[in-house]
């Protein structure tokens, strides 16, 4: 077994480093004390590893999942029967589980992307048993009821301080607003339908002067990640008006737009005449302003648990499907809606939301301001990643996949009419190098002098859900953890803060 302190050599693989723009380059990589180091003059003592013919890619960095924390406990309550599926593992896996499927997929880093700031330490006690994984959170810090006054009042420097200090005090890594000004509302009643010019309820503040003030906050204290952002009128019909509304108000600053396909939808209802895609337009306009990006939040079909900051959202879905559901605010100012969910590929909405997320996938131009999610749990497990990849890498796989959905989705879908295919370069950008780079991680997602020794090695196929299931070999900061689906090691990752 390779530990940290040793200095090894991968020989000849064919590399795989967007970052230095090394498409398929065959070459050896040098690691010492856990990272990538130039070529030594030296080479004694530098253990050799061939992997030629073997792709060699830096570890994978997930800019958007559900891991820690209340509502991921509260997941794991809400359907007994997904806590153990035959053949595959369960909905809301175990802090440690979590590790180790992240880790034996070649996953080395993970954000949870929803954690109330009065919920931080509790978050953080779990992540510290989650192995081998370098975590952070984003902070639900907009749901602070100091905070929203002093943005009502348009006071910066108090809100800077205030931002700055959850940060701190939470050992946080971003700032995460979920539904701009939606707890106000719920809290009076008024649920979750709401446009970005509504003001909020007892204060001078409207759900987008909200976004456009900590958008400029999170930018002048430093943080190395922009705003996250998860808009208003999440899953509902007509709801692409309120993302390019947010995207209109957000070009020009920093902003990181969370799970598009939940809003990205067209229609006032549930019909097959209005409910459909409104990719077209935010594509078109989040191409054009480059400040911007975002992560998908692709549906996968099967059996799920949906979580999220927005409790609105999950109370109005779970009276749509009469499933039972759960929030868990208690005594946490920003608390978290759980229900579980089943993707149908015959139900309409379903198909339709499958498509959007391919869609958005492969209608961004530029694959760097792109992180592939499936928002973990909620549109689908995150082992389900290399099948994700298949469908953007294949586009036959992916025709055979769309000849399956529901009837009137085939009909009217522009899926079926965008044949292009991820190359393994661009799969390498929004699963690693994107994501580090959208995250602040200057040490990840490449495989640079300097760099953390985070690297997965796989076996080339072009059954690329085979491919990308089972790497051959997986090193987190140089330890070798895992080698053809099985654990080798399970260190410690770092938490990463930004206080």
């Amino acid at each position: 077994m390779i530990a940290a302190t040793d200095r090894f050599v991968l020989l000849q693989g064919t590399i795989h480093d967007p970052t230095h723009d090394r498409d398929g380059v065959v070459d050896d990589l040098w690691i010492d004390s856990g990272r990538i180091v130039e070529r030594p003059t030296d080479p004694t003592g530098f253990r050799r590893i061939d992997v030629r013919g073997l792709v060699v890619m830096p570890g994978g960095v997930d800019l958007h999942s559900h891991v820690a924390g209340p509502k991921v406990a509260a997941g794991r309550r809400i359907a007994p029967q997904l806590a153990r599926r035959r053949g595959g593992p369960a909905a809301v896996p175990t802090i440690h589980a979590t590790g180790s499927l992240y880790a034996a997929l070649g996953y080395t880093t993970v954000f949870d992307a929803a954690i109330a700031t009065a919920a931080a330490d509790i978050a953080h006690l779990e992540l510290a048993d989650l192995p081998i994984l370098d975590k952070g959170i984003y902070l639900l810090a907009a749901d602070d009821t100091a905070v929203l006054s002093a943005v009502a009042r348009n006071d910066t420097r108090e809100t800077q301080r205030l931002l700055a200090a959850a940060i701190t005090a939470g050992r946080g890594w971003g700032v995460k607003v979920a539904n701009p000004g939606g707890p106000a509302f719920w809290k009076k009643g008024r649920g979750d339908h709401h446009d970005l010019d509504s003001p909020l309820p007892g204060l001078p503040l409207t759900p987008r002067i909200l976004l456009e003030r900590l958008a400029d906050a999170v930018q002048a204290i430093g943080l190395p990640h922009p705003l996250h952002v998860h808009t208003a009128n999440l899953g509902l019909p007509g709801n692409w008006r309120t993302l390019l509304e947010t995207m209109r108000s957000l070009a020009g600053r920093p902003a990181h737009l969370a799970h598009v396909q939940f809003h990205s939808y067209t229609g006032g209802d549930l019909d097959a005449g209005s409910f459909g895609s409104g990719v077209a337009p935010l594509a078109e306009f989040f191409n054009a302003h480059d400040s911007l990006t975002l992560d998908v939040g692709q549906i996968l079909f099967g059996d799920t648990v949906a979580m999220t900051g927005d409790s609105a959202a999950a109370e109005h879905l779970a009276h749509a499907t009469g499933v039972p559901w759960m929030s868990h605010d208690l005594h946490l100012e920003g608390g978290c809606g759980v229900l579980p969910i089943a993707y149908k590929e015959k139900s309409l909405v379903h198909a339709w939301q499958w498509a959007i997320g391919l869609e958005w996938f492969l209608s961004v131009s530029d694959p760097w301001r792109v992180a592939l999610s499936t928002d973990h749990p909620n549109g689908a497990h995150f082992t389900a990643y290399p099948h994700l990849m298949q469908l953007l890498g294949d586009a036959a796989f992916r025709r055979a996949a769309f000849e399956r959905i529901h009837p009137a989705v085939r009909r009217r879908s522009p899926l079926l009419h965008l044949d292009r295919e991820y190359s393994l370069q661009e799969l390498c950008i929004v699963t690693r190098a994107a994501p580090a780079r959208i995250a602040g991680l200057p040490h990840k997602g490449h495989l640079g002098s300097g760099s953390d020794a985070d690297i997965t090695v796989y076996r080339p196929d072009r059954d690329l859900a085979r491919m990308f299931s089972m790497p051959a070999k997986v090193f987190k900061a140089g330890v070798l953890v895992a080698e053809d689906g099985q654990l080798r090691a399970t260190p410690a990752g770092a938490t990463l803060s930004a206080g």
